[in-house]
């Protein structure tokens, strides 16, 4: 039992990884699937074609990207995510999509990702370089709803923009640094969609 298995679908692209923990210096096998609404008729084939079902029990652990993100293609992965992760009683991470975009554009100050919604509102979540956590990257602030017509908080500001098979490279390496950081727990209990709905003003 070695194998991470990563699920990322806060887009309307899916993406897919795996990890071998045992043998770092093998490159991880990924891939991003053009789903759309499709996805919850493919989600299953998409993650057989990386890794078969019959080889599941050999799985270590999990991780999930949480969002935000589309509703029902985040709520799809996470609710697999916890369903394997109960069944095969394994330590399960969720991880904010907002965190893995910071640590792949490799931000040096605290900065505001954001994303807009129409006619909602902009989605903003702050996050900084923090050598001593997973990815490098710690979220200050959790991401949630500003009204439209409310002004962010002073910082700088960067595009919330998903890039896959990308971001799930950084999820890869988020859970990896948690698993060798020995972070067994990880309960999927724990692990929920994240989608803010409620707007707040500053």
């Amino acid at each position: 039992m070695s194998l991470l298995l990563a699920l990322h679908s806060s887009s309307p692209v899916l993406g897919v990884g795996v990890l071998d923990l045992e043998d770092p210096d093998q490159a991880p096998q990924v891939a991003a699937f053009e789903l759309g609404r499709g996805l919850s008729n493919q989600l299953l084939a998409c993650i057989e074609e990386l890794l078969p079902a019959q080889r599941w029990p050999t799985l270590a652990r999990l991780a999930v990207a949480t969002g935000p993100g589309g509703f029902t293609g985040t709520r799809l992965t996470v609710v697999l995510a916890r369903t394997l992760a109960q069944q095969l009683q394994l330590p399960l991470d969720g991880i904010s999509s907002f965190a893995l975009i910071a640590a792949r554009c490799g931000i040096s100050e605290p900065t505001w990702l954001c994303q807009t919604l129409p006619r909602r509102g902009v989605v903003a979540g702050l996050y900084g370089p923090d050598p001593a956590a997973p990815g490098q990257v710690l979220e200050q602030q959790a991401p949630r709803l500003f009204a439209a017509d409310a002004e962010l908080p002073a910082g700088p500001q960067l595009d919330a923009e998903v890039r896959l098979p990308a971001d799930v490279q950084q999820l890869l390496a988020f859970s990896a640094a948690r698993a060798a950081a020995g972070d067994g727990a990880a309960p999927w209990q724990s692990v929920l969609p994240l989608y803010p709905t409620s707007p707040v003003a500053c």
